[in-house]
């Protein structure tokens, strides 16, 4: 079976354990299937991700030996794909624009709460019958019309999980996401599912986190005629208190484990045996 498998960080700090307990298993996935494994570059928020940061996301895989195929794709080369894609959406009314904050969301009474926290309860949701156009000069978010999306798409979706088996897509639960902001054409469902397809990825490896995600995911590759990849959601790595791996809670660096004179073979020994090292161990499934 052929495979090509993807590795995706956000270049807005180092890669640590946790990263690459993903990477490696994304990359054995290919390897031993003698598949693809890429590289691609999340970097469309501007306001956090750091060229210095691409460079030492290179820099860490090359020091585990995990060395990937072709060029990098960088997600900041490829708005103009996000732009045509939300503007096929917005010609079938499938988007709108909303104007709330994220303070007037999660103060709001009737927001309801969903996987991920707080569900946008529907302020701009576009009603029957005609309005004023909306002041797109204003800051802005394009948010998917949930209901009407999954009107059209008309079928029941289902996507696979290579631990869980078949499940079926139940994207309303994260009500009217947003798909693309004022100053950025892209969120990161949308552009995940654009690039994975452009990619050609057969398998998408990543962390249970984003295991609801691909509920949204599974809508918008039947709405935009796209494939639909197998899915490995895997557990997260854990710290010694229990708190999952990441940049925000202090997750040691590759770099600086590579700095006190890290084994990077043993590392990759251990990650590919299940053994978690350095304090850290694994999340639920």
């Amino acid at each position: 079976m052929w495979i090509v498998s993807r590795f995706a960080p956000s270049p807005t700090g180092r890669l640590h354990l946790g990263h690459a307990f993903s990477a490696v298993r994304a990359h054995d996935l290919a390897r031993q299937a003698g598949g693809r494994f890429l590289l691609r570059i999340e970097d469309i928020d501007g306001t956090r991700s750091r060229e210095s940061f691409v460079a030492g996301i290179e820099e860490d895989l090359a020091w585990l030996g995990l060395v990937w195929d072709g060029p990098v794709m960088r997600q900041s080369d490829r708005m103009p794909a996000y732009a045509d894609a939300l503007a096929r959406l917005r010609a079938r009314g499938l988007v709108y624009p909303c104007f709330c904050t994220r303070a007037e969301i999660a103060a709001s009474a009737s927001a309801p709460h969903g996987p991920e926290g707080p569900v946008y309860p529907g302020t701009c949701r576009p009603v029957s019958g005609e309005a004023p156009a909306p002041d797109l000069d204003r800051p802005h978010c394009w948010r998917l019309d949930m209901a009407r999306a999954v009107a059209e798409a008309g079928e029941t979706l289902a996507w696979h999980d290579a631990s869980a088996g078949w499940i079926t897509a139940d994207p309303g639960a994260q009500g009217d996401v947003v798909l693309a902001r004022k100053e950025t054409p892209t969120s990161y469902h949308l552009a995940v599912t654009i690039d994975d397809a452009a990619q050609g990825v057969t398998d998408v490896v990543r962390g249970m986190d984003l295991f609801e995600a691909t509920h949204v995911h599974r809508l918008l590759q039947a709405l935009l005629g796209l494939p639909t990849p197998r899915y490995h959601h895997h557990p997260l790595l854990t710290g010694p208190d229990g708190t999952r791996l990441a940049k925000r809670n202090g997750a040691r660096a590759l770099a600086e484990l590579r700095a006190e004179g890290a084994d990077p073979a043993a590392l990759l020994a251990a990650l590919r045996a299940g053994q978690v090292p350095f304090g850290a161990g694994h999340g639920e499934a």
